[in-house]
Order: structure tokens, then sequence, then C-alpha cells
């Protein structure tokens, strides 16, 4: 679920915590991490928060509470895990839902899950496959397939556990869903749209906030073409 900065920057936090009781400032946090600004450690502790491994205590500066770490099998290596994007509600199955054994199907990889901040094309493991119907690829384009936790997409109608089919692409046009790469750490499902100079990843759920970002700062990887649910 962590990158190796986030997951770097969380275990630095809880040392710091357990030996003087009170967290590292963020000069600190930034020295430790050999990273160039304090910018960098307000975007991971935003995505170590949004994960529910921390908390940030209100009117109290320096304030952050480890609230729990990752398994012992998340904590290294870093293997592709899972994508953001989903939901937690339990599934319902679409009215024009049919059997992928009743279409022409194609054999599609699996990429696993994703680290969040692992680029696309940094990733070689395939975990598993999965049959595609045919009429979800298009062309000769390259795809594979990423499975999607939390509730961000929710509203899309991507739940949590869901398989997402993606086309690999570097644009996007305005309302595609897309995996989207920010800063070049963090990997997103999210709704693409262009403002102006700027890049809007908006959220399928309204617990969550439209990240506005510089053009610079977003690199798509991937367009969503199709959805894959087990009952």
């Amino acid at each position: 679920m962590l990158t190796r900065k986030q997951l770097d920057l969380l275990e630095f936090i809880k040392r710091r915590l357990e030996r003087d009781g009170v967290p590292p400032s963020f000069e600190e946090m930034k020295d430790e991490l050999n990273l160039k600004s304090k910018s960098g450690i307000h975007r991971l502790i935003t995505a170590l928060e949004e994960r529910g491994f921390i908390r940030r205590l209100p009117h109290r500066a320096r304030a952050i509470e480890v609230l729990k770490m990752p398994e012992t099998g998340e904590r290294r290596g870093f293997r592709p895990e899972v994508i953001e994007g989903g939901g937690a509600e339990p599934a319902r199955r679409p009215a024009d839902a049919r059997p992928v054994t009743a279409a022409e199907a194609m054999e599609l990889p699996v990429m696993g899950r994703i680290a969040a901040g692992t680029p696309i094309e940094a990733i070689s493991e395939v975990s598993r496959h999965v049959a595609v119907p045919g009429g979800m690829l298009s062309g000769n384009a390259q795809h594979y397939a990423l499975e999607v936790h939390g509730d961000s997409m929710i509203e899309a109608g991507i739940n949590d556990g869901d398989i997402v089919v993606i086309r690999e692409q570097a644009t996007a046009d305005n309302g595609d869903i897309v995996v989207a790469l920010v800063h070049e750490e963090e990997a997103t499902l999210k709704r693409f749209r262009r403002k102006g100079g700027m890049i809007a990843l908006e959220a399928a759920n309204p617990a969550y906030e439209t990240r506005l970002l510089r053009d610079d700062e977003v690199r798509v990887q991937g367009r969503l073409v199709g959805l894959i649910r087990s009952y």
C-alpha cells in the first residue's frame, strides 16, 4: 500500500515517538528522507493520513499519532500491490452484466497489486491472468489489469476488489478515468479533466476533494476501458 518514501517516513516518525515522545519536525523529516523541500514531506504526511496510518491532532504543533503500521509482508520488497480507486460498499450486479465465459474472451495479465509510487512501466511481475471479453480491448494497443482498493471511485461504479482493465496510453480526454502518476511518486485511479494549464483529478466520492495539479505534475499511464467483478 505504501511507497518506499511513505514507509520510511512512517517508520521514522514511529521511532522518534517511541524515543522522545514527540514526532520529528518537518525539517528533520526532510533531512532523514533526503528530500530537497518540505513540500514533499507535506505530500507524504497527507498520503499516510489518507491511508489511515497516522492522524494529525488539531490545534497542536508537531502533533502526529501513529495509528497502525503495515503488515509484515507489506513492509519491504515493494511488490506491485493495490492501486487507489474502488469502493467498500457491497457490490451489486449491474443490470447488463454478463459472465465472461459467455463472451469471446482473451487472457490479460493482472499486475497484482500496484504500490502507490511505482510507475506502471516499471512493473514486470504478473500475479495472475484474468479472462477479459475481447470487446473491452481495442486494436493493437497494450492492455493490463489492476486490482482496485479504496472507495474514492465508488460513485463511478468501481468497487473495492474490482479488476479494472487499462489501455496503455499517455494522453486522456476530459472525463476519462485514468491511471495517473502524480509527482512521479503516487499512482491513482481518478477522473481526468484539464482546466487551463492545470489538471484536475476528480474522485467519484464526495468524501474526497478534487486534486488540482500543474500539467507537469501529472503523467497519464493509461485509460480505463473495462471492469471485471466477482460475485
